[in-house]
């Protein structure tokens, strides 16, 4: 893979450099935001994975982060913060990242996590150039809902669910494929990111919150919270 790597911490980016040679990776790094912006936007195409830091000077992590989001829809990001607030992180999902890791963190979790968003990103490439005359199938259809996975599309109420990002398509599409079970933040963990968090389950709930407020701009709420255990999906009160 070709790494852009975003962060002012020079030790960082060394340590990070031992571990991407050691994956056979090429890591390019910058050190202000404005620099990681241009050296993105000089061949958008060419990468397939940044990591970008929330605190960045010149210019921050989420301005960068929505500025790539414009020449890009898919290319993997993900934010790398030394804020642990539920805020920073929702923040850093809306504008566009996939995932987020807090620091301090271990360079093996880092390394696990963009794996498992290189695997999903090379799946979801293959299916582009299959839509054909089977783009009008749904993988899953209801009364009140249904979803394609070849074009990476829901809808609710026949109204299409605007802006889902490829983790939150991900999210819904395994929950919505087993109605009604109820799924704990651990097992949506290992469906949805492919694996383990090491207990770090307040990504599941910045995803599903945002995932609910794309829901709720075209109908009722679809995805149910099943305290103390986990989430599901029920779309049986969902009728116009």
């Amino acid at each position: 893979m070709h790494i852009l790597m975003i962060e002012d911490n020079e030790s960082v980016s060394e340590m990070m450099q031992m571990f991407f040679l050691s994956e056979n990776w090429e890591g390019t790094f910058a050190y202000d935001g404005q620099e990681g912006l241009d050296l993105f936007l000089e061949k958008p195409e060419y990468w397939d994975m940044i990591t970008l830091d929330l605190n960045l000077p010149t210019k921050d992590g989420v301005t960068v982060c929505r500025e790539i989001r414009k020449e890009s829809k898919t290319v993997p990001i993900i934010m790398l913060t030394a804020r642990d607030s539920e805020s920073d992180q929702v923040i850093g999902l809306e504008m566009g990242a996939d995932d987020y890791v807090t620091k301090p963190f271990s360079p093996l979790t880092l390394i696990a996590r963009m794996k498992a968003l290189h695997r999903r990103a090379e799946l979801l490439d293959t299916t582009k150039g299959s839509v054909d005359s089977e783009i009008e199938t749904y993988d899953i259809q209801t009364d009140h809902f249904c979803m394609n996975t070849k074009t990476r599309e829901a809808y609710l109420n026949k109204q299409l669910i605007e802006g889902l990002t490829p983790k939150e398509f991900d999210l819904l599409y395994t929950l919505a494929n087993k109605p009604r079970q109820v799924f704990s933040r651990e097992q949506l963990l290992e469906l949805v990111w492919g694996y383990q968090y090491f207990g770090d389950e307040r990504t599941v709930d910045a995803h599903i919150k945002k995932l609910r407020q794309k829901i709720e701009k075209v109908g009722p709420q679809i995805i149910q919270t099943v305290w103390g255990v986990g989430y599901k999906f029920d779309d049986s009160e969902a009728g116009e």
